[in-house]
């Protein structure tokens, strides 16, 4: 009764924490401000707060991903992170332990799923720490019909990784993943930038560019959009304007890569799968899902109709929260 059990999407780019009985509580950047003083590392600021000083901060402090690629790159950034994020959401003081179940990506190594369950402990999970693969996660969140015997595919597009997964009968029958996800999005715009244009971008300034006008495929209507940066032969600062169909260009590398595992997931797909696949469509899930027409390119690349779930952000949070709740259900599945 007085035990919180909480979900956690351990993303490369987002945490979002899901509670128990109030649904997805959080939502914050996987982003910690830190400070090293005599071999000592000080975390300043985790999430939101954190992002704002990307960029922007002195040479004591550093700005970093604890996750790369959907994995812990910094451990003990990570732990503190968790620690922070549990608190928000069970409370600091609080009589027991919360039961914990977070999300890694599949085909994560033993070495890594050790640090991701070692990290939460450290943040005053209850012992055992809950692992759930996250194209699973995702298509629970999505709300495919995975305990039953018909062949369901999820694409989940994240920050770092981008896995597809046919799921049916509460398993994984058969997914492949890809270190690709909007983190290299944002890489390929700030160097087609940089080439094109001789202009050095920041991140968030490529992230901005991705959200406001960037495609999977052209436009209709092209959009534009006002860039400003560093010269790279003059050194000073410069604007230039950029069109949608520039960023379907600069993106394209990494959304082919994103193409090949799908098809890869269907070329392994048992036949019987394969037709309810046709039928259903593949759900897009993560927050890449949100890039304009990347459905419309999944569906002309592969010929399997492509669709956004609802909420594509927060499927796998919800989806790692339901499970939570139906344990006994997944155990195959979850790592207990």
């Amino acid at each position: 009764m007085f035990t919180p059990y909480v979900a956690i999407d351990l993303g490369t780019v987002n945490v979002l924490v899901h509670d128990q009985g109030r649904g997805v509580v959080l939502q914050e950047p996987s982003v910690v401000a830190i400070q090293e003083h005599e071999n000592k590392t000080t975390i300043v600021e985790v999430g939101r707060a954190a992002k704002e000083m990307y960029g922007r901060t002195p040479e004591a402090i550093e700005v970093i991903r604890p996750l790369r690629d959907g994995v812990i790159a910094d451990y003990f950034v990570t732990q503190g992170m968790l620690e922070y994020f549990i608190g928000k959401v069970a409370g600091r003081l609080r009589l027991r332990k919360p039961v914990v179940m977070i999300s890694v990506p599949y085909g994560v190594t033993s070495v890594e799923r050790r640090a991701v369950k070692e990290a939460a402990l450290a943040a005053g999970a209850r012992d055992p720490v809950h692992l759930i693969p996250e194209p699973l996660a995702a298509a629970i969140g999505a709300g495919l019909p995975i305990g039953t015997p018909t062949g369901n595919m999820i694409v989940d597009m994240g920050g770092g990784s981008t896995e597809a997964a046919v799921v049916s009968m509460n398993g994984i029958v058969c997914a492949e993943s890809v270190r690709v996800g909007g983190v290299h999005l944002d890489e390929a715009i700030i160097n087609y930038i940089r080439k094109k244009y001789n202009l050095v971008i920041g991140e968030p300034t490529a992230e901005a560019i991705k959200i406001k006008i960037g495609s999977a495929i052209d436009l209709d209507d092209q959009l534009d959009m006002q860039v400003q940066g560093r010269d790279q032969v003059a050194g000073l600062p410069k604007t230039i304007t950029i069109s949608s169909s520039e960023v379907v260009e600069a993106i394209s590398e990494p959304l082919a890569a994103i193409v090949n595992v799908v098809r890869a997931v269907l070329a392994k797909t048992p036949p019987e799968l394969s037709s309810d696949i046709i039928d259903r469509g593949m759900a897009l899930a993560g927050g890449t899902a949100l890039l304009r027409e990347v459905d419309t390119l999944l569906t002309q690349e592969t010929g399997v109709p492509a669709y956004v779930a609802d909420n594509p952000i927060a499927c796998t949070a919800l989806g790692a929260g339901k499970a939570l709740r139906e344990l006994p259900i997944l155990q195959r599945s979850v790592e207990l």
